[in-house]
């Protein structure tokens, strides 16, 4: 179901109220391209999420700068190829632009045999945030470390279960090749989203989630989950004693994943629309209340032009290209 949200103005000052000190607007050019009506930014997924997170923060930002309504439209399904599918065949004319990440703006490309678009249907704007995600268990699970972890789902002999925000999104891959490198089964359970993979996990209906750390560290920080291991190759100040799982087993020496989330918009939308939303999202990402907010998801702001966005999300075409040809994944969107 379609969750269509409007910002109002008591929507707007609440977010104002949570990042107070908004630093010194970047310049923009007097003629930069403005919208002359209401704006929709497409979430593909579920609300509460990180990519739902960070866009609500955004179009906050579009609408104070703009004046003009923004929009956050939640179309979850198909591990994010709902979403991206209405914004690839939306008009390009800056009214419509999508928060992608890496799962249908990386991985699909290779997952799905029936893929609805290709990569050269979506602009790549400027990345956004970048973080890790993290391993969480339920705290039923008798493990405080990952090789107690692995010991565990061993013994379950894949009666255990896992949850992922979407198939062919980050978190079930590095589910998937978390198992595959330690000898293990269990079974998948995909979601519409974080929000409810996270409320289902608390709740105990599956044992264990590699949720981005930008959503899990407040369910961690809570106490309703452990956080046993991040996927990311290298340590997060923010949560500086929890280690890289790469580094806590031999078998997992190889074990890398890092998620990023970004703006889009539809292929054959005008460049001077796409340099002046770039230049609102630099704008939105150098203000100290913005950096400020990222910390406590445990994110950093990942501001890049539209070419250098554009080659990241190449490079990541193809380095995940390689997993999933590794994994013998391949689906259909349903």
């Amino acid at each position: 179901m379609t969750r269509f949200t409007r910002l109002s103005r008591r929507t707007v000052m609440a977010g104002a109220a949570a990042l107070p000190a908004l630093a010194a607007p970047a310049v923009v050019r007097a003629d930069a391209w403005r919208p002359k009506q209401a704006v929709r930014i497409v979430v593909p997924a579920a609300p509460g999420g990180t990519t739902d997170i960070v866009a609500r923060l955004l179009a906050s930002h579009l609408q104070q700068r703009w004046g003009q309504s923004v929009v956050v439209d939640n179309k979850s399904g198909a591990g994010g190829v709902v979403g991206s599918t209405e914004v690839v065949r939306a008009a390009p004319d800056g009214l419509t632009m999508l928060m992608g990440n890496i799962g249908p703006q990386s991985i699909a490309y290779s997952l799905y045999r029936n893929l609805p678009y290709k990569p050269e249907s979506l602009i790549p704007v400027s990345n956004v945030i970048t973080a890790p995600n993290v391993l969480v268990v339920h705290p039923a699970v008798p493990a405080k470390t990952v090789p107690e972890f692995v010991t565990w789902l061993r013994g379950r002999n894949g009666e255990a279960s896992y949850a992922s925000s979407g198939t062919g999104q980050s978190p079930h891959l590095s589910g998937a090749l978390f198992l595959q490198l330690v000898g293990a089964k269990a079974t998948h359970v995909p979601y519409r989203g974080a929000a409810p993979a996270l409320n289902d996990l608390v709740a105990g209906v599956t044992q264990y989630f590699f949720d981005n750390l930008t959503t899990a560290i407040e369910f961690v920080r809570a106490g309703k989950l452990n956080a046993l291991g991040l996927t990311s190759a290298q340590r997060n100040p923010l949560v500086p004693d929890l280690p890289p799982i790469r580094e806590t087993m031999p078998e997992l020496k190889d074990f890398d994943v890092s998620t990023w989330f970004g703006v889009f918009l539809p292929a054959g939308t005008p460049k001077d629309v796409v340099d002046a939303l770039n230049g609102e999202i630099k704008n939105f990402l150098e203000q100290d209340a913005t950096k400020d907010r990222f910390k406590t998801m445990a994110g950093f702001p990942a501001y890049g032009t539209p070419a250098q966005f554009n080659d990241f999300v190449q490079q990541q075409i193809v380095r995940w290209r390689g997993v999933i040809e590794k994994e013998g994944l391949k689906l259909d969107v349903n």
